[in-house]
C-alpha cells in the first residue's frame, strides 16, 4: 500500500481493519488513526459501537483506508458514508477487500465460518461512492491468485484475489453570486456656494 499511497498529501489518515495487528503503510509525514472491527464495536485508538456513527468531526482525515472492514460490516452502507463523511474534500478512500470471483472467496468465507461476512463487488462499491460525490480514480485486483500460491502477493494482477479502489472526494465549488445593485441616494444641497449669482442658476 505505501507505494500506491505514496503521493497522497495531507498528515491525516484513519484506517479501519479487522485486526490490531494490522499494519498501516509508513507515510512521511501522516499520522494515523487506527480503529479495527470487533463484536460488533470499534477497538484501537478510539473505541465506539459499530452501528454509530464514527467519533469523529466532518472532514477530519486527508486520507481514509477501509482495509477489508466492509466485509463484517454490520451494515455496509452506513460505514461507506461514515467513510466519506469524515474525508476532507480532496482527499482519497482507499477500499481493499477480497474479489468475491477470485481464489480466496471459499477460502475466506471458510475462514469466517460463524462469523457474519460478505464480500461485495467492487463494481456496486463504485457506484455507491459515486452517489456519495466521490470520483474513482483507480480499481484494481491485487495479491495472490489464490491460497498457497508461490507468487509475490504485491502488485497489480489479472487474477489476484483481492481488490484495490481507490477514490477521491471532489472539493465543494463556489456558487457566484450576482449582487443586486441598489440606488444609492445621495443628500441633495439646496444651499448656494458663496459668491453664487442667482439669476445664474434661475
Amino acid at each position: 500500500m505505501a507505494p500506491l499511497l505514496q503521493r497522497e498529501t495531507g498528515r491525516r489518515a484513519l484506517c479501519i481493519g479487522v485486526a490490531d495487528d494490522d499494519a498501516v503503510p509508513p507515510l512521511p509525514d501522516v499520522t494515523w488513526t487506527r480503529l479495527w472491527l470487533a463484536r460488533g464495536g470499534y477497538g484501537g485508538d478510539l473505541r465506539g459501537r459499530a452501528d454509530e456513527p464514527l467519533p469523529f468531526i466532518d472532514e477530519a482525515f486527508d486520507l481514509v483506508w477501509l482495509q477489508h472492514a466492509l466485509e463484517p460490516a454490520p451494515q455496509v452502507a452506513a460505514l461507506l458514508a461514515e467513510a466519506c463523511r469524515v474525508l476532507a474534500a480532496g482527499g482519497v478512500l482507499a477500499v481493499t477487500a477480497v474479489h468475491p470471483l477470485g481464489g480466496w472467496a471459499p477460502w475466506f468465507c471458510w475462514r469466517a465460518r460463524g462469523q457474519r461476512q460478505s464480500l461485495q463487488w467492487p463494481g456496486r462499491l463504485r457506484q455507491q461512492l459515486r452517489r456519495q460525490g466521490l470520483e474513482i480514480e483507480s480499481l484494481r485486483r491485487l495479491g495472490a491468485a489464490w491460497p498457497g500460491d508461490a507468487r509475490p502477493a504485491g502488485g497489480d494482477s489479472r487474477w489476484g484475489g483481492g481488490y484495490l479502489l481507490l477514490a477521491r472526494k471532489q472539493r465543494r465549488q463556489a456558487i457566484p453570486l450576482k449582487l443586486r445593485p441598489l440606488p444609492a441616494r445621495a443628500p441633495v444641497n439646496a444651499r448656494l456656494s458663496p459668491g453664487t449669482r442667482r439669476h445664474s442658476v434661475s
